[in-house]
């Protein structure tokens, strides 16, 4: 088997598993033995039932476990719920499990438990009894009470045993007993079994399945983190469309219209033309020597996307977005922004390419982004000042959502984060990989060798997806999201989403948002207006429940003084939102030694925030 199979066994809950229909499990198992996971037939037809409506294109095999039946209990069990494979997990004999698979249309697994101090010929003797009675093989830690399923591991040095003689007969080999997203990347890598097969570890208490456990084991198995989102806009659980039906068919069309140009090398072209030419990049990987001489000992690099035209990392998005509307026909772009750099490099883009363009930004962030607010004009841009809410990022978001459904057949919304419905936080990642692509081979081409461990600075997450997007499967390099604790995560003044945030609706995906007991999204609270928002996008989301991405709150404090230790020692003044990761560094740098390397990505320059600076220290120097 090429693909390491995945087996969930001992589910009960219906709504879980409809949780895990766009996770790549390959089996179901559903435990009719007497046990604290047992399903009733009823539960058992109701379960596989769900499977028949699977829509992801990977419907999983469903799997009956009993223990020490008779050829009768068999035949009135398949006849009741329609499985595909039995699996034998007591003492059955091969001529007994023979008897199954030559009576009934279903594969035949036979579990063995292992056994501390059984010789080797001890085992091969008894392996040989059952060639050619079964279908496949599981091996399960040795539990006197129960025969298996007892949470435990064993000793996995005699997988190799049981692998030869399964290779030999033709069959894959599972391995069972104890197995989490902790240990189970180990397991693959030293013994590489056929498939592994999961119940107490991803559990929250005994017998009820996690879907964030569930999640995190099957990404450690699988590695296919960036072969999402599904056809469905899915990120696991996160993601999706949650719209008015009038901009269903806008959004339809909309991913139509990007799957064809994506393809398109007359548009990759011209994009890539005007991110070098125009744009200027590729950005450089700067090594900040007296920062990292300040810090002790690791050597840190900045990405220096603050060095890109208008100052940060938004002009990707932008210009990549621009170029589609304009060959889609689209004569009119609007955008929501906080900080004011994505409402620029939309104004700049429309200016660029001969588009109206509206810009919706909360009133709040008006007034502490005032130079933005007139380089969009200057651009010939309408700045729209939004004053529901809280007067900030969200509520920006929610007016150009709303004109957007009132104007969707001129209009092209220029979505600025990898938030939104499907499929802008895919389409923004992608615009934005450029970023994590061009670090990938800059360290490589300084260092030999890829990072200990990227930081970003995190609010919706275009500049921290796409700086982690090309790294994700490279699990030896540690992602660190830095996102925004205002006064402090004890208090109710900060944004830290990932940190104080639940699963809920926000503006057209599910992810993780800052709300209230009754599902009212609660107010934001940072001094950078980039980060004050209370949502993330559905791939974060998604990333920190399979824990490959750690994200980290950064106050408004500590941030400052971090924006000050790097105008001091390398002469570069960041944004407020990069200080956050640079603030993060500060505090890990005693942790690591000469050995490290270390990348910030500096998503953009901070003279869009001096005012705010200035008015948040009286003017003083911090």
């Amino acid at each position: 088997m090429n693909d390491t199979a995945v087996k969930i066994c001992g589910l009960q809950d219906v709504e879980v598993l409809k949780s895990m229909i766009n996770l790549p499990v390959d089996y179901i198992g559903l435990v009719f033995a007497k046990s604290r996971r047992q399903v009733t037939l009823e539960q058992a037809v109701e379960l596989t039932s769900i499977l028949k409506r699977w829509e992801n294109g990977h419907k999983p095999s469903s799997v009956g476990v009993v223990v020490n039946p008779d050829i009768e209990q068999i035949r009135e069990l398949l006849h009741t719920v329609e499985l595909d494979v039995v699996q034998l997990h007591g003492q059955e004999t091969p001529q007994f499990c023979r008897e199954v698979k030559e009576s009934f249309p279903v594969l035949v697994f036979k579990a063995v438990s292992v056994q501390a101090g059984r010789l080797p010929e001890e085992i091969m003797a008894e392996l040989e009894e059952f060639a050619g009675c079964i279908d496949g093989i599981l091996i399960d830690t040795y539990d006197p009470v129960h025969g298996g399923g007892s949470g435990r591991t064993f000793n996995w040095d005699v997988i190799p045993l049981y692998k030869a003689w399964a290779s030999k007969q033709g069959i894959p080999l599972f391995v069972a007993g104890g197995l989490d997203s902790s240990n189970v990347e180990e397991l693959l890598r030293d013994y590489s079994p056929d498939g592994v097969d999961v119940s107490s570890g991803v559990e929250s208490s005994p017998g009820v399945k996690n879907i964030e456990k569930v999640t995190a084991f099957v990404e450690r198995v699988k590695r296919k983190m960036t072969v999402l989102p599904d056809r469905n806009g899915r990120f696991g659980s996160f993601g999706g469309r949650f719209v008015p039906e009038t901009l269903m068919n806008a959004l339809i069309e909309l991913e139509q219209e990007y799957n064809r140009y994506a393809a398109d090398p007359a548009f990759q072209e011209e994009v890539a033309y005007l991110l070098k030419q125009y744009s200027g990049r590729e950005t450089p990987l700067y090594y900040a020597e007296r920062l990292s001489k300040h810090l002790g000992k690791a050597k840190i690099y900045l990405k220096r996307e603050d060095l890109n035209h208008t100052g940060a990392h938004k002009i990707n998005n932008a210009i990549a977005q621009g170029v589609l509307a304009k060959r889609m026909g689209k004569h009119k772009v609007i955008a929501e922004t906080g900080a004011g750099q994505h409402g620029v490099a939309t104004a700049t883009v429309a200016a660029l390419l001969g588009l109206e363009c509206k810009v919706f930004m909360g009133e709040e962030d008006t007034k502490r982004q005032q130079l933005n607010v007139f380089r969009m004009k200057m651009l010939g841009a309408e700045v729209i000042s939004v004053t529901s809410g809280s007067r900030t990022l969200k509520d920006a978001g929610n007016e150009a959502l709303r004109y957007w459904v009132s104007n969707v057949e001129d209009t092209f919304y220029v979505l600025g984060s990898a938030v939104g419905p499907h499929p802008y936080p895919m389409m923004v990642r992608n615009f934005q990989r450029i970023i994590g692509d061009e670090t990938r081979r800059q360290i490589l081409a300084a260092e030999g060798r890829l990072p200990n461990t990227i930081f970003a600075p995190i609010g919706g997450g275009s500049n921290a997806i796409g700086m982690f997007y090309p790294f994700l499967e490279d699990t030896e390099v540690a992602l660190v999201g830095v996102e925004a604790a205002g006064k402090g995560v004890d208090t109710e003044f900060h944004a830290a989403t990932m940190s104080k945030g639940t699963q809920g609706v926000f503006q057209g995906s599910m992810s993780y948002l800052l709300q209230d007991e009754f599902g009212q999204v609660k107010e934001a609270h940072s001094i950078s207006a980039g980060l004050d928002y209370p949502g993330v996008g559905p791939e974060h989301s998604y990333l920190k429940d399979i824990e490959r991405v750690r994200y980290v709150p950064i106050t408004d404090q500590e941030a400052l003084e971090a924006l000050q230790l790097l105008c001091r020692t390398e002469g570069i003044i960041p944004a407020l939102e990069s200080a956050h990761a640079v603030a993060q560094v500060v505090k890990m740098a005693p942790e690591w030694n000469e050995d490290d390397i270390i990348v910030i990505c500096l998503s953009g320059r901070g003279d869009k925030d001096v005012e705010s600076i200035m008015a948040y220290t009286g003017g003083k120097s911090l």
